[in-house]
């Protein structure tokens, strides 16, 4: 099934954060390395998942939400910035995730609001951003959470810690590596206001000449 037929379907829009792998994604110590992801649309027979790194149609993918738990299943189709899943569920699996579809729709009314959580991170509307190399180089990537002084960011590669770069037009500095990815400290903190318009911002409005994706 394709994405376009699955927006058809009977389904749940959904923000949920969680974690996946890709069947044929390792790390240099030969682990199988995990990038961060959000759904956006889902039923218990598929789920549209917004995703730094998207794989390719056919390939196994082993997923775990807080939410629903771990996941498991295989690519049905590539879209920008994510994926379709056709999820590997038995029949009890998938009663489960109708009740808890069910329910979370009745509770998040509006998926697309900006949540704030208690400690200051703020999950954006649109997660996906571009990095900023010192070289000029840039790459995409996927903001997991982000506040006045700093984001988590996943991404198909993994920074240094020390290295400098921009995340949009946010500059600091790689402080810590994460399970699905890595924390950026800015060198300024920002505006809350304007945090999202100066840190999301997709590789297109970067593309210029003399400037490269590495």
């Amino acid at each position: 099934m394709s994405a376009k037929e699955f927006l058809k379907q009977r389904a749940v829009d959904i923000s949920v954060g969680g974690r996946y792998s890709l069947a044929n994604w390792y790390d240099p110590r030969g682990k199988r390395r995990e990038f961060a992801c959000r759904t956006t649309r889902m039923s218990p027979f598929r789920m549209l998942v917004s995703a730094p790194v998207s794989g390719k149609a056919g390939e196994r993918v082993v997923s775990y939400f807080g939410d629903f738990g771990a996941l498991d299943g295989w690519i049905a189709d590539i879209v920008t910035g994510g994926f379709l899943v056709d999820l590997e569920a038995d029949e009890r699996l998938r009663k489960r995730l109708a009740s808890k579809l069910s329910w979370l729709e009745k509770k998040q009314k509006n998926p697309s609001l900006i949540e704030a959580r208690g400690n200051g991170r703020i999950i954006p509307r649109n997660p996906h951003s571009t990095m900023i190399f010192a070289d000029g180089t840039y790459r995409n990537c996927f903001i997991i959470d982000m506040s006045i002084s700093g984001a988590a960011v996943s991404a198909d590669i993994q920074p240094e810690l020390g290295m400098p770069l921009a995340v949009g037009s946010c500059v600091g500095r790689v402080v810590r590596q994460l399970r699905e990815g890595f924390a950026v400290k800015f060198i300024d903190a920002q505006a809350a206001d304007k945090l999202e318009d100066r840190l999301v911002r997709p590789l297109k409005q970067f593309a210029a000449p003399g400037r490269r994706q590495s």
